[in-house]
């Protein structure tokens, strides 16, 4: 059963034309994301969730850390200081890329307390093979993404690594975790303070109960 679910999986992540308008395998996706949510958690699949201790704190300042929008402009997450910020790598072409409706969701009920940044990744099976420009549409006119989007980057562990995932991978810097990216739509919670607080695999919903509970806010 496990590893039929895999191949399921595997499948459902299979890189196609990124557009932006959806391409029908991509809307087979977007139909397929609450089953495969479901089978995975039923199964213990892809559904880690591992909390900082009370005490921890980073070495280095993940507010100091430049990154590039996807329309150019230079930015850091200084720039939402004094809210938790969530730092996701996202993909165009996966399984779980229906996440970015319920991160829109999110965003639009909580953007006064929170601040959601993604960061297009082509690590997993090349699920993001669109330029910037693509990703960018295809995220607005299909999800309605509001909230920013880095430059496609690099989010698993080498020299290629965006240096805000070596922070957020590297427990000498961030203070305790050393989970890089699991797959496509792994998620980092970073409090108001700089401090990071969670590490949640993509299995885990950024509506569930889990996450929310790490944010510390209700939905309604």
């Amino acid at each position: 059963m496990v590893t039929g679910v895999v191949v399921i999986t595997a499948w459902a992540c299979t890189a196609s034309k990124i557009q932006g308008n959806m391409s029908t395998r991509q809307s087979i996706l977007k139909s397929f994301y609450p089953a495969l949510t479901g089978i995975t958690r039923f199964l213990g699949i892809n559904n880690r969730v591992l909390l900082s201790g009370e005490n921890t704190s980073p070495a280095e300042s993940v507010y100091d850390i430049p990154f590039e929008t996807i329309s150019g402009e230079q930015s850091s997450l200084a720039a939402y200081k004094g809210k938790k910020i969530i730092v996701v790598n996202t993909a165009s072409d996966c399984g779980y890329t229906g996440q970015y409706e319920e991160l829109q969701q999110l965003f639009s009920k909580a953007k006064a307390e929170i601040m959601v940044v993604g960061f297009p990744a082509n690590d997993f099976k090349e699920q993001e093979k669109g330029s910037n420009a693509q990703i960018a549409a295809f995220c607005k006119k299909n999800y309605g993404v509001e909230f920013p989007i880095a430059q496609k980057t690099s989010v698993v562990k080498g020299k290629e690594q965006h240096p805000l995932f070596v922070w957020l991978s590297d427990p000498q810097k961030n203070g305790w975790n050393k989970e890089a990216p699991a797959w496509n739509f792994s998620k980092y919670i970073i409090n108001e303070e700089g401090k990071l607080i969670g590490y949640f695999d993509p299995g885990v919903s950024p509506l569930g109960k889990e996450f929310l509970k790490a944010l510390n806010i209700t939905i309604p």
